[in-house]
């Protein structure tokens, strides 16, 4: 009997072990499902509107997490636009860009 006990245990704690991983993935995917649906309901793509809203939920939730440096990378768009518009060239266009990065 305390075989079969045994036996019992052992298999339940490694069921666990196997499902942790899914159960931990489940919080993620809710918030960015809720994230999409919040977002969608900003465009005005509430239930109603069907086809719209099942395209736009698609996308959002097929997109890929932002990496850490894409601020930066946003950063760098930004002070290259306002250098492009300024007509900013060599050494005034790198003096620029220094001090619009570093802000």
């Amino acid at each position: 009997m305390t075989k079969t006990s045994c036996i019992v245990v052992m298999s339940l704690f490694m069921s666990g072990l196997c499902a942790a991983p899914f159960a931990m993935a489940a919080p993620a995917k809710q918030s960015k499902m809720a994230a999409c649906s919040a977002q969608a309901d900003d465009k005005a793509l509430g239930e109603g509107k069907g086809d719209e809203r099942t395209a736009f939920m698609k996308e959002c939730l097929s997109a890929k997490p932002v990496k850490a440096g894409g601020a930066q990378q946003n950063k760098m768009k930004t002070c290259n636009k306002e250098a492009g518009e300024k007509g900013l060239k060599s050494d005034e266009r790198k003096k620029f860009m220094s001090a619009c990065l570093s802000n």
